[in-house]
């Protein structure tokens, strides 16, 4: 029998560099199984919805948390995200997975639902939903009030494998990272997959409004105040958004005082498989 790639014939003799070039997608998935990245995931999710976007053919994937601030900009984001990689129309498909929510009293849950279920559907490639675990279907019911039943996944971009998951270490600059998050910076790609480094800012945020006063505010008032939904939340959520806090008081004006010359904060995997800061291209 002929030995095929992706129903094409492969011409031999050929070399390993030849037969590549000749089939991208065999670059693009060798690239994959030597990157260090094998694990992406989010957790946290009550009303926020977590998106997986995977193409089939070179296990390219993205991984996003989505609360309904724009998603009519974020998707084509996410979908752009895995096109940039290759030809992705020359095998495979692009799979989405969508979890997250739950029967929340306001809905938001179910609005993000609808959102963006109709912006995939808006896309113009085809995407196929493999995964949907939102809104009532993530729910669970307890004395009378409603709690998500998973608040994150993982996925491993090496089998395409996703599972229940949260976390403990969030990354480089988590502090940081949530600062922005919290004054309203719109979604950004961190990790570029070509140097396999994560690449942090440089960002800018206006000082964050009243922050002296929701600082001392009791937990019942930010609970109440800063979650949309105040009886689902995970037990640290208080004290993640009081630190989130400190920190915008402490730095009202990050670009001059967090990034040195107006650069990225860029990190990379050690050979222990370490996030480790490395220096800036010119500093």
């Amino acid at each position: 029998m002929p030995l095929l790639v992706d129903g094409r014939r492969v011409r031999l003799p050929q070399s390993a560099g030849e037969l590549v070039r000749a089939h991208p997608p065999l670059e693009e998935r060798a690239r994959l199984l030597r990157g260090s990245i094998s694990i992406l995931g989010s957790d946290d999710a009550t009303t926020c919805h977590i998106v997986v976007l995977r193409h089939t053919g070179n296990g390219a994937t993205c991984l996003t948390h989505c609360d309904g601030t724009d998603t009519k900009a974020e998707v084509p984001l996410i979908v752009n995200s895995i096109k940039s990689f290759s030809d992705h129309t020359q095998c495979g498909r692009l799979e989405v997975h969508l979890v997250g929510g739950f029967s929340d009293d306001r809905q938001l849950s179910q609005k993000l639902t609808h959102q963006l279920l109709s912006e995939f559907d808006k896309q113009e490639d085809d995407i196929h939903l493999v995964t949907l675990c939102v809104t009532e279907l993530n729910d669970r019911e307890e004395n009378e009030n409603h709690f998500p039943v998973i608040y994150g996944i993982a996925v491993n971009i090496k089998t395409a494998e996703i599972y229940r998951a949260s976390f403990q270490d969030r990354g480089p600059e988590e502090q940081l990272r949530a600062a922005r998050a919290l004054a309203g910076g719109p979604m950004i790609s961190i990790y570029d997959a070509q140097t396999e480094q994560l690449q942090i800012g440089p960002y800018s945020w206006m000082p964050f409004p009243h922050v002296d006063f929701w600082l001392q505010q009791d937990d019942k008032q930010i609970l109440e105040n800063l979650s949309t939904s105040p009886l689902a939340e995970p037990p640290h959520f208080v004290e993640h958004i009081r630190s989130t806090l400190l920190f915008l008081k402490k730095y009202p004006s990050p670009m001059n005082t967090l990034f040195p010359g107006n650069k990225a904060l860029l990190y990379k995997k050690n050979e222990d498989g370490l996030w480790e800061k490395i220096s800036s291209p010119g500093s």
